[in-house]
């Protein structure tokens, strides 16, 4: 085995274990510093990820962190947080995951700097780095600081690889960057707690690694790792290694209890996997297999040749395949080559660091390899953060081999012309990659249209582009030739997306929504129709269809539509809401309030609900009720001018003169400028029989553009009260305009 190199002495000392085994501990270090080498460290890692600290949210980032109402909750939802699963936020029931650290990170985050996607980018940088560092720390006590160069070479590629750009630049994967650190963290203290014995040792890599769970489930895998660690590497101590192992195992155990306790009666568990997500959940078992190990091939070919990369591998960038495909073979001998050589290596030498190099990578990727399970997408960069730890270690322990020359001192060392030739252009590189896949991520659009042109067949990159197209990119352009052409590109990618997988309901929902923003509501309703033909549980297709036909007076149908939309999300109080509106419009007063009050009791703060429901019980002549629910939004909202205008209308229609003209004064106390204020104060003057009041606020009113139609009559019918002929007859004259028939003969009620 190569020594470490030093430009100081390597006198050693030999310390004994309680067990009797001795450990060789170098008692100096390298002329270049441990910490140094961790501050050199940490530096790069903000060097190279510096420019993803102006970019905004993209991708996940939505769901997790923008439109995730338990995340904007802030800190008093915690609790919730911790137990629920990661997708209760966004209104998702059926999800297999619980990973509550991150989460309670971005409510933490949101309470301190708000919507700020700086804040997330700067932390992601900040963990990230102090992922690096721990990596390096853990491989450097790993091997006794005997290989200090080595750990340093691995933590450098590590750092380096364009692989991890969607870890770092989607703040979203704060999961996968907090359960590597907690695990590190915790493999450090396990490395602590074998030399020295310390307790406390023992119950800080206990509390790293549940946080590490916390963070992400892809830490299980360590239930294989932590074992080869200390029953192989480093057996200086195997009661020690059993305390390791149990603690492991009784740390996994009780995060198993308090997920599936989390999980339960969510309407979670196996089987819900999308074919968007991962075309393997409709492939047969050697397909599905065959597939997987050609995927396998792709992360070892992407962790040398780090280009292209795609947030997105799903259908059909990655065709599903059989075993008589030469690259899926190929992937399957270099799998059984790299498990019978690391096999071979740890039988030779239990404490081969290419054998645990070549096992960390395999034990990790195994978890999302999709050969055991399904998981919840074909195929992921993120999903090398773990294992590329074995691969970095390989090849760091290859340039060892064949480029360093033993007992030579660090600086040296990587001063050597053949060193240089051989890792600067590597990592320069790496660099260059690393920071211009960042400026990828800077948004959604730029992302999605940077990805899409690398793999134009895939069917969600181009439904993820025609989307953000209609969603944000149309809205925010107020020229209208450049509206068509964002409106045409859009229909472009997503009739792409249907092109590759015509059974892609999604895109016929986002092309319906499409040709809505631009209210072509025939063509709009024909893909809505063919998304829920495709998939009934199609919300916004079915929510849509129901706004169009409510839109174009078709109550009966926005009602039936309205009934799939909240099949499928029973809590929509503004579906609820909306039905109640269409129930008024066919003056079906009964139903109207019934589905109102469900859409108070799915929202109680929803209060044009409470308005809805005055006017159906207004309308229905229930005026106690009426005024009962009018006054809960005045109670909510005292300022509510309409909401005081209808309860004055009430008071009003009801004879209860004196409360309506208290509201009415109220109300235009509020608004003095309010034509419909004066109107109604008019009205109710008249009503009153204090028809010179009536007069002035009527012509008030009529002064303002008033739209009532009625209170030139009203005027009319006051003068004609008064005794005051002439002016009636004047302005009977006026109301004629808005009535025909009106004469002074008509009877009062007719007119107010």
């Amino acid at each position: 085995m190569v020594k470490t190199n030093t430009d100081k002495t390597t006198e050693q000392t030999e310390r004994k274990t309680s067990a009797g085994s001795t450990l060789s501990i170098p008692e100096t270090q390298n002329s270049m510093s441990t910490n140094k080498l961790c501050i050199i460290l940490a530096v790069l890692s903000f060097v190279l990820y510096a420019n993803t600290l102006r970019n905004g949210y993209a991708l996940d980032d939505s769901a997790m962190i923008v439109k995730n109402t338990l995340v904007n909750g802030g800190i008093k939802n915690i609790s919730q947080l911790l137990l629920t699963s990661r997708m209760a936020g966004v209104g998702v029931s059926q999800s297999d995951g619980y990973r509550p650290l991150s989460l309670i990170m971005f409510a933490v985050e949101h309470d301190l700097f708000g919507e700020n996607p700086a804040a997330g980018h700067f932390l992601n940088v900040l963990f990230f780095a102090g992922c690096v560092v721990l990596l390096f720390l853990f491989l450097d006590k790993l091997f006794e600081g005997r290989k200090t160069m080595v750990s340093f070479t691995a933590a450098i590629l590590f750092l380096l690889h364009p692989i991890h750009t969607e870890v770092v630049a989607n703040i979203k994967s704060r999961d996968e960057i907090m359960c590597f650190f907690f695990a590190f963290l915790a493999l450090r203290f396990f490395l602590i707690y074998m030399r020295k014995g310390k307790w406390h040792s023992i119950l800080l890599s206990a509390l790293s690694l549940f946080l590490s769970y916390l963070s992400k489930e892809t830490v299980i895998t360590f239930l294989f790792v932590i074992p080869l660690i200390f029953f192989f590497l480093r057996r200086d101590n195997s009661k020690r290694a059993i305390v390791i192992s149990g603690i492991t195992g009784a740390v996994t155990i009780i995060y198993l209890v308090i997920r599936a306790r989390a999980l339960s009666g969510q309407g979670v568990g196996a089987g819900t996997v999308a074919f968007m997500d991962n075309a393997l959940v409709n492939a047969d078992t050697a397909n599905r297999v065959a597939t997987a190990i050609l995927v396998l091939g792709k992360y070892l070919v992407l962790l040398f040749i780090p280009y292209p990369l795609s947030c997105d591998y799903c259908y059909n960038s990655i065709p599903i395949s059989g075993f008589s495909n030469a690259w899926v073979l190929l992937s399957l001998a270099a799998y059984i080559s790299l498990i019978c050589f690391s096999i071979k290596l740890l039988v030779s030498d239990r404490k081969s660091p290419w054998a645990f190099g070549i096992l960390f990578f395999l034990a990790t990727l195994s978890l999302v390899s999709n050969i055991p399970f399904v998981i919840g997408s074909e195929m992921g960069e993120r999903f090398l953060f773990f294992p590329s730890v074995g691969f970095c270690l390989v090849v760091a322990l290859a340039v060892e081999k064949w480029l360093f020359i033993p007992d030579q001192p660090f600086k040296a060392t990587l001063s050597r012309g053949k060193v240089l030739a051989v890792l600067l252009p590597v990592c320069l590189l790496f660099a260059w990659l690393t920071i211009a896949r960042n400026n990828d991520w800077k948004d959604n659009y730029t992302l999605f249209k940077t990805d899409v042109e690398k793999m134009p067949g895939n069917a969600k990159l181009n439904y993820f582009l025609g989307n953000e197209l209609i969603v944000n990119k149309f809205p925010d352009t107020q020229d209208k030739e450049e509206q068509k052409q964002i409106f045409f590109d859009a229909v472009k990618y997503l009739q792409q997306a249907l092109n590759i997988y015509p059974g892609y309901a999604d895109a016929h929902t986002e092309i319906g929504n499409a040709f809505f923003s631009v209210s072509i509501y025939d063509s709009a309703l024909r893909h809505f129709n063919m998304a829920l033909g495709l998939d009934p549980k199609q919300y916004t297709a079915s929510n849509n269809s129901a706004v169009i036909y409510m839109r174009t007076g078709k109550f009966a149908d926005a009602i039936s539509a309205y009934k799939k939309t909240i099949a499928v999300l029973p809590t929509n109080a503004q579906a609820y809401y909306d039905m109640g509106g269409c129930y008024i419009q066919l003056k079906n007063y009964d139903s109207a309030i019934s589905v109102l009050q469900k859409a108070i009791v799915a929202d109680p703060q929803l209060t044009d609900a409470y308005m809805q429901l005055g006017l159906a019980n207004f309308l229905d002549k229930k005026y106690d009720e009426a005024e009962k629910w009018i006054k809960k939004v005045v109670e909510l909202q005292p300022g509510n001018i309409p909401a005081l205008g209808n309860l004055g209308t009430i008071y009003l229609t009801d004879g209860k003169l004196e409360d309506a003209l208290t509201i009415f004064k109220k109300a235009l106390a509020l608004d003095p400028k309010s034509a419909i204020g004066y109107s109604n104060l008019g009205h109710c003057y008249f009503k009153m029989k204090q028809y010179n009041e009536a007069i002035d606020a009527l012509a008030k009113a009529v002064s303002m553009n008033s739209k009532n139609d009625k209170d030139v009559p009203c005027i009319a019918l006051s003068y004609k009260a008064l005794g005051k002929l002439e002016q009636a007859m004047q302005y009977e004259s006026l109301a004629k305009k808005y009535h025909p028939d009106f004469s002074l003969q008509s009877g009062e009620t007719d007119y107010q």
